[in-house]
């Protein structure tokens, strides 16, 4: 089973996303817990030159491009040999980032990102992707104290786009999306998430 986490940043999946693989391992599930942009040594060289602030401007295409190389070796080298060999894999952000922050938060037409999203993963789809959906006033709260990196250091509109991104993908995909309330104290949310993965990964 493939379990992606999403949402704006501060919406809690990072957190969410360790306390279901935490608690799937006490069931005896062999679990792999990874991150996008990264997971593996390229993917991470990667992921450090693109969350690093820079002056000069990061054309937006040349983000999408570099978000989907560094895809492309994750799925490759880690996701796709972890699900062969009956693992739970549990990603925190996947292709519905991309195409929230690049699509609808940068611009970029949509068909374009979900091409180069098909292109990136092969075809790979998660079985499962939880939303933890935030309003954005509240998400700049909770990164206040942090040091940010260059994609969280965009204004109030940008991430409020990508917000709106989120929730329009998961209206048009309902299947495969739970939404929740990221307002929600931690361990309501665990058990919420966790009640829904167990009943999907039952009934495989």
């Amino acid at each position: 089973m493939f379990i992606t986490f999403e949402g704006i940043e501060g919406c809690g999946k990072t957190t969410q996303a360790k306390l279901l693989c935490e608690a799937l391992v006490d069931r005896e599930y062999s679990v792999v817990l990874t991150r996008e942009p990264g997971g593996t040594p390229a993917a991470e060289e990667l992921r450090s030159f693109l969350l690093k602030p820079r002056e000069e401007k990061f054309p937006p295409f040349a983000e999408l491009s570099v978000y989907e190389a560094a895809r492309s070796f994750h799925v490759e080298n880690l996701i796709k040999p972890s699900l062969k060999e009956g693992a739970v894999v549990i990603c925190d952000r996947f292709i519905d980032s991309t195409l929230a922050y690049q699509g609808y938060g940068r611009g970029i037409d949509l068909s374009l990102v979900e091409r180069l999203n098909q292109e990136a993963t092969g075809g790979l789809k998660p079985n499962l992707t939880v939303l933890l959906d935030l309003p954005v006033e509240e998400a700049f709260r909770r990164i206040s104290e942090r040091r940010k990196d260059r994609i969280e250091s965009e204004n109030l509109k940008f991430h409020q786009r990508v917000r709106q991104g989120f929730l329009e993908i998961a209206r048009r995909e309902p299947e495969r999306f739970l939404v929740v309330d990221g307002r929600k104290e931690v361990g309501e949310l665990h058990t919420l998430i966790l009640s829904e993965v167990l009943r999907r990964l039952g009934a495989l």
